[in-house]
């Protein structure tokens, strides 16, 4: 019994916290002082450095629609640039998005980060987003 107890007592608290550490990724900025960049973390130069080393791949990152909000980010390694993309680097990392999903993402930072089920990139700290899924994947975007 004292094992389900501390069990239960577990659960909430990994609860509060994943409920904490995704709505707290949320920054409410008025969308006209947004500019049409990308913030690339530390933690993310740090991995996409590693993962890139002695190639000519580049993160890309790109908006779809879908997810339980509405728009999803997909994150992957690509050596093919497209007419429409934008270039951000950053201590010898690039990423490169596409002109119609920086518009979804623009203000809000790339990320690496490294949790106990998985490690991936992720889109934090954006400005346009107005709500997203409890995961982190998906979003809905402000209208204001």
């Amino acid at each position: 019994m004292a094992l389900l107890n501390f069990c239960r007592k577990s659960l909430k608290s990994v609860t509060k916290l994943l409920f904490i550490n995704n709505y707290s990724q949320t920054v409410i900025q008025p969308l006209k002082n947004v500019k049409a960049e990308l913030i690339i973390s530390d933690k993310c130069i740090e991995r996409l450095n590693s993962v890139a080393k002695n190639t000519k791949e580049f993160l890309r990152v790109s908006v779809e629609g879908g997810g339980c909000s509405g728009f999803q980010y997909k994150f992957e390694l690509d050596a093919n640039m497209m007419d429409d993309d934008r270039i951000f680097t950053r201590n010898g990392a690039k990423v490169v998005i596409d002109k119609t999903s920086l518009e979804y993402v623009k203000g809000a930072t790339v990320d690496y980060q490294e949790e106990l089920i998985k490690s991936s990139f992720k889109i934090v700290n954006n400005p346009l987003a107005e709500q997203g899924c409890s995961c982190g994947a998906s979003f809905a975007v402000r209208l204001d």
